[in-house]
């Protein structure tokens, strides 16, 4: 009934192939790889390239799709997390030119889904950014249509840096935002890349946007957080959100996974959960990131036949 897989960012440095190698040797189902343009990282886990759609030819696809079966993974979706709304048109219109690359390559690989952020001028109100969003979004989404891939929005409001203060960099936080969006391109291939540990450190209830928003639940994250009840309550809500939550591996943090499992497969989704790993106890080695996609696989094995 789901599939479960990993995001490829915490393997920056494999190559595609050992990415599908450690996915096929632990029984992992799928991969969301990570589709970055080469270069610096601008951030932790962005700057990933384990497919390069800039550099990208028949010959490669070719290759891509023969290992994917000869190792029995798939890919789950293609992932892409800039910020297309960024005050900066210049590199706005890289972010963009960049997704639109990868939505036409997703549909050339085989692969369904493209997962990005919607972004967002964070020295602007929501109203605002909104308005911006129904100029440039609409366009991105009709390359979908035009290509029949699914566009997965992550619901991160990144926001953990002093240069995202004081709205973070994407502005699909909520349900009411998500409304709002949707109403304005109300395209089917239109939807989310849900990831329930953001809302429950915004102070929010990740169990029940998952039955309200079932028909646009296009990809799925598994990652959990923990909040510091002690540090929020002497920082508050309008600190820096790090100064009072963790990024954890699924079953270390605050989320309701019975309750989770149970919405998704009542809500009627079928296909992919990506365990997405982002938790500083368990960086500093390539021993300690591959214990993370497997303590996470373990732990999640209580809910899926694997």
């Amino acid at each position: 009934m789901l599939d479960l897989g990993f995001v490829s960012a915490i393997l920056a440095d494999n190559s595609f192939e050992e990415v599908v190698d450690f996915a096929s040797e632990h029984k992992f189902s799928c991969v969301e790889m990570m589709c970055w343009p080469k270069g610096k990282a601008e951030r932790r886990y962005a700057g990933v390239t384990h497919i390069d759609v800039e550099d990208i030819s028949d010959e490669k696809i070719n290759h891509i799709k023969s290992y994917l079966k000869e190792k029995q993974v798939y890919i789950s979706g293609l992932g892409y997390y800039p910020n297309p709304l960024d005050p900066d048109e210049e590199k706005a219109a890289e972010y963009i030119d960049h997704i639109k690359k990868i939505i036409a390559n997703a549909a050339k690989i085989g692969v369904p889904v493209v997962n990005t952020f919607i972004g967002r001028d964070p020295s602007k109100s929501i109203d605002d950014n909104l308005a911006k969003f129904k100029e440039v979004w609409p366009e991105i989404i009709k390359v979908a249509d035009d290509n029949n891939i699914k566009i997965g929005i992550e619901n991160c409001p990144m926001f953990f840096s002093k240069d995202e203060w004081p709205g973070g960099k994407n502005l699909a936080i909520s349900p009411a935002i998500w409304d709002k969006m949707f109403e304005a391109i109300p395209s089917e291939n239109f939807g989310l890349n849900y990831d329930p540990s953001h809302l429950v450190w915004m102070q929010m209830d990740e169990i029940q946007p998952i039955y309200d928003y079932k028909e646009k639940l296009h990809h799925i994250h598994l990652k959990d957080v923990k909040v510091y009840r002690d540090k929020l309550n002497k920082v508050g809500i309008m600190a820096n959100p790090l100064e009072y939550h963790s990024p954890k591996i699924p079953g270390l943090g605050d989320v309701n996974w019975r309750d989770f499992f149970s919405a998704i497969t009542t809500s009627g989704y079928k296909g992919s959960v990506c365990i997405e790993v982002e938790d500083k106890a368990y960086e500093g080695s390539v021993e300690n990131i591959k214990s993370a996609i497997l303590t996470s696989r373990n732990y999640l094995s209580q809910f899926l036949n694997l």
